[in-house]
């Protein structure tokens, strides 16, 4: 993205990865490079044209397509393993913010995905309060602030997270039941 800001930023580079339950990656993914208007690359502050100058995607903006273009190409790309709409779940670090550009400037990429993310970045922040020894020993990022990169380090992070926080078992049925009459007692409603 040319920045933060939802109605005068757009998306620059969008990718898409699939992977199976077990968060192995189905094939090498999609990474498309978005030409962004004069204007967004205006308006994109010192941090985030250092950003994408260090990563080497702002020499590649000249040479991408168009939004709708990306957008019919990942499209494609997720019905090829997922073509029944309301199934793809999108994912990520903070994809929260992903997910705003997206429903503004690919309508139809959002309405094929689930409506709900799956957010690494909140698995991480609840660990780093939790589990601080997980936390601390997560994998180092090698995505260099690029789209494909960015993802394939939150696939690693959320199969980390899976081994080192979600390892256990988890409760028998019976005792999942009964957690979940203890900790609803302690709310009034």
């Amino acid at each position: 993205m040319t920045g933060l800001d939802e109605v005068r930023d757009e998306l620059i580079e969008v990718a898409a990865v699939i992977t199976d339950f077990d968060l192995n990656p189905l094939d090498e993914g999609i990474d498309i490079v978005i030409k962004p208007s004069a204007a967004a690359l205006e308006n994109m502050n010192d941090f985030v044209t250092q950003m994408h100058t260090s990563s080497g995607l702002i020499t590649e903006l000249d040479a991408g397509t168009t939004v709708a273009d990306a957008q019919t190409q990942v499209l494609e790309y997720i019905k090829q393993h997922v073509p029944e709409s309301g199934k793809a779940p999108l994912g990520g670090n903070s994809v929260g913010t992903d997910k705003v550009f997206l429903t503004k400037q690919m309508p139809e990429l959002v309405d094929h995905l689930h409506y709900r993310i799956i957010d690494v970045s909140s698995i991480k922040e609840l660990s780093k309060q939790w589990f601080p020894r997980a936390y601390f020993q997560s994998p180092e990022k090698h995505g260099g602030h690029r789209a494909l990169g960015d993802i394939l380090d939150s696939i690693v992070e959320l199969q980390y997270y899976r081994k080192a926080v979600f390892s256990a078992e988890g409760p028998t049925s019976e005792e999942a039941k009964s957690i979940a009459a203890e900790v609803s007692s302690h709310i009034s409603r």
